[in-house]
C-alpha cells in the first residue's frame, strides 16, 4: 500500500532512523545503486543521491541491491505485512476520525487482536502512533507554513485544540509554538 509522505517527510524517518516506517518505503542511493531500511545505521548519503521507492519489487527492478548492513529484503516478523498494513493505513487516514474498530475493520481482525499485535510488534498501541504520525505532520507544517496553531490542529487530524496541545507537548517536549520558534532560529 502506497503512503502518503513527501521525499522531504522521508529524508526526515531516515535521519532519525525511524524503523517504524521499514518496509513502507526503501531508500535507494543513485551512487552505489544500493537500497536501505529508514532505519538504517549505515553512513547517510547526500540528499540529492536519494529516490525513494514504496515496494521492494519496484526498486530491484531499478536495478538497486539490497544493503548488506540492515538486509531490507528479509521480513522481520510473521505479522509484519499486517503492521506494514496498519501502518500504511494510520499515514493514509490520518486526517480522518479513526478508531479502533476502523481500523480492524480495514485490516479484518477483531479489535482486540489488532491492538494486541500492534503493541507486541510496535511496541505502542495504534491510537498512540497515529498521534505521533499526526504530530510529525504538524510539526512538517508548523516548519514549512504560515498556518496557524489552530489551522495546523484540524489539518494534522486532530479533533480538538485541547487535545493537540497536549500530544505535541508529549511528542514533542514544547508547546507548537515553542517548536516553530526553535526551528526557525536552527
Amino acid at each position: 500500500m502506497k503512503i502518503n509522505l513527501s521525499f522531504d517527510e522521508k529524508w526526515e524517518k531516515i535521519i532519525a532512523c525511524d524503523q517504524t516506517y521499514d518496509g513502507l518505503f526503501y531508500t535507494a542511493v543513485k551512487t552505489t545503486k544500493i537500497y536501505c531500511r529508514p532505519s538504517c545505521k549505515s553512513r547517510k548519503p547526500k540528499k540529492i543521491n536519494v529516490e525513494f521507492y514504496d515496494d521492494r519489487q519496484k526498486v530491484e527492478n531499478a536495478g538497486f541491491r539490497a544493503c548488506k548492513r540492515c538486509k531490507p529484503e528479509i521480513e522481520h516478523s510473521p505479522h509484519a505485512q499486517l503492521i506494514k498494513d496498519v501502518i500504511a493505513y494510520l499515514i493514509n487516514g490520518y486526517k480522518q476520525r479513526l478508531t479502533l474498530q476502523d481500523i480492524a475493520n480495514h485490516i479484518g481482525i477483531s479489535p482486540f487482536h489488532l491492538e494486541r499485535l500492534f503493541k507486541q510488534e510496535t511496541g505502542e498501541t495504534p491510537r498512540s502512533y497515529l498521534d505521533k504520525i499526526r504530530i510529525d505532520k504538524a510539526a512538517c507544517l508548523l516548519k514549512s507554513s504560515c498556518y496557524s496553531n489552530l489551522e495546523i490542529c484540524y489539518e494534522a487530524g486532530f479533533q480538538s485544540s485541547s487535545n493537540f496541545y497536549k500530544v505535541f507537548r508529549n511528542v514533542k517536549q514544547c508547546s507548537p509554538n515553542e517548536y516553530r520558534e526553535k526551528e526557525r532560529r536552527g
